[in-house]
């Protein structure tokens, strides 16, 4: 079996038909850090090369499926994130570049001719949101939590699959609001095929794996290309690239460096507790004003 750093990929001992990928960074919540997205690729190509693999499940170690990016380094320290161009001029392409290189990696599990779903518990939020929704199914736990708080400030979901995935006016409500939903809303909204008790998620996710890995490899491709078309002819790949220039757009602008530099000030806890508090977040001249002086306290070493 490949080996990798932040995942673990190998064919499940009951039935070799499914291909079991593990998010394994469990110290950090299975944070996504730099490798992530391309050991993803790497596994999902793996698993396709396989005759023998017919399908790919999707899960978290530890407490939960995935928790984002691993924004406690890259927001709260001095070490800029990938595309954290803070020399000026800002080069948007550049950082279109690289993000979207990261949406082509996670794009890997909607590309694949092989079926993959996504077993959630804990939390699938953020950029974990981003992993899980680029699956084809999605099972979860009854008290899972899945969404994109960044969508209050710094960071856009550059999948941008939550309108394809549950309509216009719920993605509308959940990008608004960077709310989280649990497994029975995901469900009930039509995001997850299933949410069942937490104890009963593998013996669910697995059920349907069987039942899927006893259909033919031509089947199974022939049927997802056909539903990917006309997603496809929906306009995802437009909507991906908007999306992607927008999510670096709003760590460039005026209220994404204030979160950032209050993160810098504060801890990123802090910062986070702000932003999904309700509590109105600063924009415009007013976190241009507040920029201004965490720079100077910083500058002060206070």
């Amino acid at each position: 079996m490949p080996t990798y750093d932040t995942l673990r990929i190998d064919k499940d001992a009951a039935n070799p038909r499914i291909a079991r990928l593990l998010l394994n960074r469990p110290e950090r919540l299975n944070a996504i850090n730099d490798d992530t997205p391309r050991e993803i690729r790497a596994a999902v190509e793996w698993a396709n090369a396989d005759d023998e693999v017919h399908v790919i499940v999707v899960e978290g170690a530890g407490k939960g499926f995935c928790g984002g990016y691993d924004l406690a380094h890259f927001a709260q320290g001095d070490i800029d994130h990938p595309c954290q161009q803070e020399r000026m001029p800002w080069d948007p392409m550049a950082d279109y570049a690289v993000m979207k290189r990261n949406t082509e990696d996670f794009m890997a599990l909607w590309r694949s001719p092989k079926p993959t779903i996504a077993k959630v518990h804990g939390h699938a939020v953020a950029g974990g949101s981003d992993i899980a929704l680029c699956c084809d199914l999605l099972i979860m736990a009854q008290d899972a939590r899945i969404g994109y708080m960044p969508t209050r400030v710094w960071g856009c979901p550059t999948t941008a699959m939550w309108t394809y995935r549950l309509g216009p006016a719920r993605a509308k409500q959940l990008m608004f609001t960077g709310d989280t939903i649990d497994g029975v809303t995901a469900a009930a909204w039509g995001l997850a095929n299933e949410a069942v008790p937490a104890d009963q998620l593998e013996a669910a996710t697995m059920k349907l794996a069987n039942r899927i890995a006893g259909v033919p490899r031509a089947q199974l491709a022939m049927h997802k290309m056909v539903v990917n078309q006309v997603i496809l002819t929906m306009g995802l790949e437009q909507s991906q690239m908007m999306a992607t220039i927008f999510d670096g757009i709003t760590r460039h602008s005026p209220e994404g460096l204030w979160f950032r530099r209050y993160a810098q000030s504060e801890g990123f806890k802090a910062a986070v507790q702000w932003r999904d508090s309700g509590k109105p977040i600063p924009e415009a001249d007013e976190a241009r004003a507040l920029i201004r002086d965490l720079e100077a306290r910083r500058g002060r070493g206070q």
